[in-house]
């Protein structure tokens, strides 16, 4: 198999599996995954460059589409996370502000 399309199918694997843990709400395992992908992402930025024939080209395509899926709903997941997160942690330095402010009774 090319080097190249190798690469992408462990990217491609990498995103499913990151995929399963946003929709599982596994925040710790997404970050993990996303540690792998961000490393195998670089390792791939040197062999992409070079010159492919069409049915790799076609093969990278169809990857790269199944990695942008699973992009699309790590995010739809991991969005309202984050939102709630930043609530939470908003709260928390309000609540933290009127403490300092009024002193603790």
């Amino acid at each position: 198999m090319n080097p190249v399309i190798e690469k992408y199918e462990s990217l491609a694997n990498i995103t499913g599996k990151m995929r399963e843990a946003a929709a599982q709400g596994d925040w710790d395992m997404l970050s993990e995954l996303e540690e792998q992908s961000s490393a195998k992402v670089a390792e791939m930025k040197v062999l992409d460059l070079a010159p492919i024939n069409e049915a790799t080209r076609v093969r990278k395509v169809a990857l790269i589409k199944k990695i942008l899926a699973d992009d699309a709903a790590i995010r739809s997941q991991a969005e309202p996370w984050m939102a709630q997160l930043q609530r939470i942690m908003g709260n928390a330095r309000s609540e933290n502000r009127v403490q300092k402010a009024y002193g603790s009774f």
